[in-house]
Parts: C-alpha cells; sequence; structure tokens
C-alpha cells in the first residue's frame, strides 16, 4: 500500500504542490479542513500531512497555531514552497473576453496589478485550485481563475497569463506532521535543525523579557515567534517559536533551561532539520 501525506485544500493546490515536490513518491490526499487532514495523520489513514503554517506576505496561517497544539501530532519536517498564480480560463477564452476573476481571497490580494490592468471584477472563492475547478464547470469564458499552474492540467484549461503575482518572493512555509513519536537525537540530525515549540509565560512584571533572556545570552537565533489568546480569558496568553539548533546543543539547552524557570508550561512541537531555503543562495535560486 503506497504511503499517504494528508493535505488541506482541493487537487491542484498549493499544499498539494507541496506534497508532489517534497515526497513525489506519496498518495497526495485532499481534505476539506485543517482539523480533517490532522485527524487523517492522527488517526493512522494518512502517514503525514502538509500544513500550511506561514506566508510571507499574509502572515500566519489562520488557527494552526490552535490546532497544531492540540493535535498530539509532532512537527519531523519544513518545506519552503515559492508562491505563482496562473490566470485560467476555459478553452478558447481570452482576457479582454473576461469581466470576473475568482480565486481565495489572499490570491486576488496577491495579484492586484494584474486585475486592475484589466478591469475584471474579483470574486472571492474558497480555494484556489477550487476556483479553477468551479470556472472549468461553468464553462464560461468571461470567468477566469488565479489559481496554481497544477490546476491548469487537472482542470484542463488554458494558461492566458502566467506567474501573475505582485511580489515573485512570495513564499509558504509548510510543516510536515507525523503522529507523535520519540524527538530524534543529535546524531540523527547531523546537519542544522530547528526545534519549535509553545510556552506560556509567568504572571509576572516582565515575564516575556526574561523567559527570552536565555536565547540572547546563549547566542540562539529565534526565528519565528507569534502571541495568541487560549481559552476566555485575556490573562492566558501562550506564545509559538521557532529556534535554530537541537535541544542537545548546550546553548540551546542553556536557553530552554531558562525559559523553563520563567513560564508555566514549555511543550516542544519538533525537532527537525532545517529545510535548505533557509540559505540565502538556494532562496535566490528559488526565486529565480
Amino acid at each position: 500500500m503506497a504511503s499517504k501525506i494528508a493535505y488541506q485544500g482541493e487537487p491542484g493546490a498549493n499544499s498539494n504542490i507541496a506534497c508532489q515536490q517534497m515526497f513525489p513518491d506519496m498518495e497526495s490526499v485532499p481534505c476539506a479542513s485543517f482539523e480533517d487532514a490532522f485527524e487523517l495523520v492522527a488517526s493512522g489513514e494518512a502517514d503525514l500531512g502538509m500544513i500550511p503554517i506561514e506566508n510571507s506576505i499574509a502572515g500566519r496561517v489562520a488557527d494552526i497555531h490552535i490546532l497544531l497544539p492540540q493535535s498530539n501530532l509532532q512537527i519531523v519536517g519544513e518545506y519552503f514552497l515559492p508562491i505563482h498564480f496562473d490566470l485560467l480560463g476555459i478553452p478558447g477564452s481570452t482576457i479582454e473576453g473576461a469581466t470576473e476573476v475568482h480565486s481565495h481571497i489572499h490570491a486576488l490580494g496577491q495579484c492586484r496589478k494584474l486585475i486592475r490592468e484589466h478591469g475584471l471584477k474579483p470574486v472571492i472563492a474558497g480555494d484556489t485550485a477550487g476556483s479553477a475547478r468551479e470556472v472549468a464547470e461553468w464553462n464560461d469564458p468571461r470567468k477566469l481563475s488565479l489559481a496554481p499552474p497544477l490546476a491548469a492540467q487537472i482542470y484542463g484549461l488554458d494558461v492566458l497569463a502566467s506567474r501573475v503575482e505582485d511580489d515573485p518572493s512570495n513564499t509558504t512555509r509548510f510543516v510536515v506532521l507525523a503522529r507523535e513519536t520519540a524527538l530524534p537525537a543529535r546524531d540523527e540530525l547531523p546537519g542544522p535543525a530547528v526545534t519549535s515549540f509553545v510556552f506560556r509565560v509567568r504572571n509576572v512584571p516582565s515575564a516575556l523579557y526574561k523567559a527570552l533572556g536565555g536565547f540572547a545570552t546563549n547566542g540562539v537565533n529565534m526565528t519565528r515567534l507569534e502571541s495568541y489568546m487560549v481559552g476566555n480569558e485575556f490573562a492566558a496568553t501562550m506564545f509559538m517559536a521557532d529556534v535554530e539548533g537541537h535541544p542537545e546543543d548546550l546553548p540551546l539547552k542553556l536557553a530552554l533551561e531558562e525559559l523553563d524557570f520563567f513560564t508555566t508550561e514549555v511543550r516542544i512541537l519538533g525537532v527537525y532539520p532545517a529545510a535548505d531555503y533557509r540559505t540565502a543562495d538556494y532562496r535566490e535560486a528559488a526565486t529565480a
């Protein structure tokens, strides 16, 4: 039986592309919601999950910071996908003859120049690839879709314009999820590593400043820090962070020990290899 990787979205979505690029030998399984994708992995119906966690333009992906800590799943990898959108229409359609363009609200917002240049009416859809499927089903040359390149192949649409996004550096970071197991030892990750964790600070003055001080004094690079509310009160704040290094590395070990002193809860979500995309040379080549 082929290994499976679950993602949220319809076939042809960016998450589908990330699955195919990182795990070309696995069967990609579309899910209607993030919760469905998490559940497929947790139940064992899928071996892995590919979940977007942040975008270089739109910021963090809504709800993931809540779902991930509650999922009992573990981050085992990361993948950075440069985001490209094509303008798609049914065979024979033209940009000049179109009046509407359909896509996810983020895609519409990231392709404003093209929409304005051609006087198209933007119409919000639930999913980029889903908008391509709908345009194919409507069979109306006046309606176009902004979707990833894979969607044109899947739904038999013509590519009227390629890479129409306003910012060519637009990139989404995905995390790869698996069922919980023992965290990998340092000798299992010989190269650069990333450690992701959540924590809750004590309710005392300057608690966050003190909690993060250990990362500064030990020279640990924190690449991501986000706060979010928990429960029904405004007093309980959780933080999600990514840092460079493995918990067995002495600088990070000391920083986590200091963090523990100023927090009421610390939970490591995953320790995994740093993606090649984190290097400047690789980023330049990937977005070229």
